[in-house]
């Protein structure tokens, strides 16, 4: 992987990282997205990785693209990820996620968050709800204190959104996870992505605004399903 730093961020002490990327649902890429666009951050590091070993097939023509994902920042806060797509392999996941350390403790920060989806059998229609994971058992119990619900049973957590928690662990860094429920992991999931946007408000203090953009995202999914339907194109699951 090759790592490029643009310029060195401004106003950022002890700042909190919220990272995550392209999973089920897209979740953790429609988070970031959105929260790079709302806090207008800057770009500061740049990560590229080997070329893909695909190309996407539009239906008749191909899309050859490399990829790249970005470090943002604004005021105490550094974002990672979003965009298109994860690690390769084991020993490209392993090297991001030990990059994200070393940002991490270079810039003396004080807590990691994570977000992604959490596939459910459960039908959630409009009003996905997110759970949380931590990396320890003092910190979920603090959660919990809040009212806030907590992963429901033992699972493993793949890819990005989960091995970064762990990274944070092991280099004692506290980590924070937030997984929205989901359905049906194939297609854009806004609604998932609000739910876990609106907890990381709460859980930052930040102020998110009230997020019109991704429900008419999601109202845009939902039209294009019922045409697909109407039309057979779309397998339930």
């Amino acid at each position: 992987m090759l790592f490029v730093k643009q310029e060195e961020p401004q106003d950022v002490q002890k700042p909190i990282i919220i990272a995550a990327m392209q999973d089920m649902g897209n979740v953790g890429s429609i988070t970031i997205d959105a929260l790079n666009k709302i806090l207008r951050t800057r770009l500061f590091r740049q990560v590229f990785p080997p070329s893909p070993n695909y190309v996407i097939d539009n239906g008749g023509y191909i899309d050859f693209q490399q990829e790249s994902w970005e470090y943002r920042y604004a005021k105490d806060i550094i974002t990672f990820g979003g965009g298109i797509g994860q690690p390769q392999t084991n020993q490209e996941l392993y090297e991001l996620c030990q990059d994200i350390i070393g940002i991490a403790k270079m810039y003396s920060v004080r807590l990691i968050y994570t977000l992604g989806a959490f596939h459910t059998t459960r039908t959630i229609g409009k009003k996905p709800e997110t759970f949380v994971t931590t990396t320890s058992r003092e910190l979920a119990e603090q959660i919990r204190r809040l009212g806030i619900q907590t992963t429901p049973q033992s699972s493993l957590i793949t890819g990005f959104n989960g091995l970064m928690l762990g990274f944070a662990k092991i280099n004692n860094i506290q980590g924070i996870g937030l997984y929205g429920e989901l359905n049906d992991p194939r297609i854009q999931q806004y609604r998932t992505a609000k739910s876990v946007l609106q907890l990381l408000e709460r859980l930052t203090y930040q102020r998110f605004g009230t997020l019109e953009e991704l429900d008419v995202m999601a109202e845009a999914v939902d039209e294009e399903i019922e045409r697909m339907k109407k039309q057979g194109e779309f397998l339930e699951k």
